[in-house]
């Protein structure tokens, strides 16, 4: 009796870990392929070990506060001559 009910806890357990391991394997399979090109899903999983993550250089907030376009404000004179010499 006590040997039925264990090769059944037995046979449940290791169906359940055999499924769990092929999800793993089908979901790392998938990352590989197909998800880890998107950037969203990168930045949800913290994912930082990508090459593209690693080779695209990363703005500080003041650099991107400097380059900014500045739409409200008119340009003084000597960012208007700045401007006209460049071209």
């Amino acid at each position: 009796m006590w040997q039925s009910v264990g090769l059944t806890l037995l046979v449940i357990v290791a169906t359940l870990v055999c499924a769990l391991l092929f999800m793993m394997f089908g979901w790392y399979v998938v990352w590989q392929l197909f998800l880890s090109k998107f950037k969203f899903l990168r930045e949800l999983l913290g994912d930082a070990s990508t090459p593209q993550a690693e080779t695209q250089p990363s703005e500080t907030k003041s650099e991107r506060t400097a380059n900014a376009p500045t739409r409200n404000r008119p340009r003084t004179a000597r960012q208007r001559v700045a401007t006209a010499e460049s071209t």
